[in-house]
């Protein structure tokens, strides 16, 4: 399947200027040329954290991530085993990849009797196991650790919207999994989040305060936002080839996670067997990947997620994921503000997305 996004097959400007590929998706240059490309781009000197934003295609990127995001747009060959898993930030991607990975790894890592065996969730972040495309190509190891060392089906992590996925994601035909949250609590637990990775030494002012990051949000200007048009972009591929993308909403993860588990499972190609289901490997899977679970792990807690100049300790993924508790935090008037400008967001997309239900 082939899409038009307004490029070439190797360009990331669409307008004409062409960046071509090496051999098996390697660029023919260094991640230099994309550090100029995304300096030449629209920017925005407030965002939600200390970090300035670029501009690309209608969203909002962290400076620092664009130039790996454009070398991955430009470059990754997705192939037809590969699993993506797509959110907005703070939206449970943690989450996501410990059940993704432990779906799709079951028959070499049972998830039952972990405590006796042993799995790969209790001994690493789920963000080593399941990598973030931008932080491959940010430490410049993409080519080794894509090629040599991930056996199929290959499972990716990107916060990049739809459209800036790489041409190959649609035409392999590749499994694309997005998790959705409810925005206000996205927007909580991205404040949270901010405050605790922010670099040593950056004292509290450099933090965007909460009133000029809210209106920043209902602006559209948050990490890979607008929000609004990330989930519609996701919402409508799911639509039109629902065995290729899955659209889960994490309210429902929460509600019914099993239930929810069972669906991926079957999404990805990999359904849980009667005697699976009979042996209780679902509910394995959830207890394995719960919040409680994951926190207790070392790794989680002491581990350390980022690059050699600037790194913060993996404690930092893992808060409440509560749903509602925005609550807490904002008032019931920022949160009705929010909720009118999605959902009028929404309807112009044209996507037939609605997040009333949550």
């Amino acid at each position: 399947m082939t899409t038009d996004r307004g490029r070439g097959r190797h360009g990331v400007h669409g307008d004409g200027e062409t960046m071509v590929a090496g051999e098996n998706g390697r660029a023919d240059d260094d991640l230099s040329k994309y550090k100029a490309q995304a300096l030449s781009l629209p920017a925005s000197r407030r965002g939600q954290g200390s970090f300035p934003y670029r501009k690309y295609g209608g969203f909002w990127y962290p400076e620092h991530l664009m130039a790996p995001t454009l070398a991955m747009l430009d470059t990754f060959a997705a192939r037809p085993t590969d699993v993506i898993l797509a959110t907005m930030p703070k939206s449970g991607t943690t989450w996501l990849k410990a059940l993704v990975y432990a779906v799709v790894r079951r028959g070499s890592h049972p998830a039952g009797d972990v405590e006796r065996h042993g799995h790969p969730l209790l001994a690493s972040s789920p963000h080593e196991l399941v990598p973030f495309l931008h932080d491959l190509y940010n430490n410049g190891n993409h080519h080794h650790l894509l090629e040599k060392e991930m056996p199929p089906p290959r499972v990716l992590a990107v916060h990049a919207p739809f459209t800036a996925l790489p041409e190959s994601v649609p035409e392999s035909g590749c499994r694309v999994v997005y998790l959705c949250r409810d925005p206000k609590d996205a927007f909580v637990s991205l404040r949270h989040y901010l405050d605790d990775i922010k670099p040593k030494g950056s004292s509290a002012a450099a933090i965007t305060p909460l009133a000029e990051a809210f209106d920043l949000f209902c602006g559209g200007v948050s990490p890979f936002g607008p929000v609004w048009d990330h989930m519609a972009g996701y919402w409508k591929e799911s639509v039109a080839r629902p065995r290729e993308v899955m659209f889960l909403r994490y309210e429902e993860l929460k509600e019914d996670a099993v239930g929810s588990v069972r669906r991926l499972a079957e999404f990805l190609g990999c359904p849980f067997t009667g005697e699976e289901v009979a042996g209780g490997v679902p509910e394995a899977v959830v207890a394995l990947c719960s919040m409680d679970r994951m926190r207790s792990v070392q790794a989680n807690r002491d581990g350390m997620h980022g690059t050699e100049s600037w790194s913060f300790k993996n404690s930092a993924f893992f808060r409440k994921g509560e749903v509602g508790d925005w609550k807490a935090h904002i008032t019931p008037e920022m949160a009705q503000r929010l909720d009118d400008i999605v959902e009028e967001k929404l309807r112009g997309s044209g996507s037939g997305l609605s997040l009333t239900a949550n």
